[in-house]
């Protein structure tokens, strides 16, 4: 899976935010924290989501059962709004 062509990722002040182009069939921006980041950041390239949790693991630590349960979250909610390729 990876990052829709349509949606650009920025960190403005801490914060990850992700932007529709004007070609995205979703009109809004997504804001998050610095874990979002870190997944937005894994979905630039083709990934998956254990692969992702591992790039949490490295940066933050805590129970990784917590972390695929928030990564899941979030692609579900990112595929929701047309942000992920499969």
């Amino acid at each position: 899976m990876k990052l829709n062509r349509n949606f650009i990722s920025h960190t403005i002040d801490g914060e990850s935010v992700l932007v529709p182009t004007a070609d995205a069939d979703f009109h809004g921006l997504v804001q998050g924290n610095k874990s979002v980041g870190v997944i937005l950041e894994c979905l630039e390239k083709d990934t998956t989501e254990e692969e992702i949790i591992d790039a949490l693991s490295e940066r933050f630590s805590g129970d990784r059962e917590i972390m695929r349960a928030d990564v899941a979250d979030v692609i579900s909610k990112l595929r929701e709004i047309g942000a992920i390729d499969e």
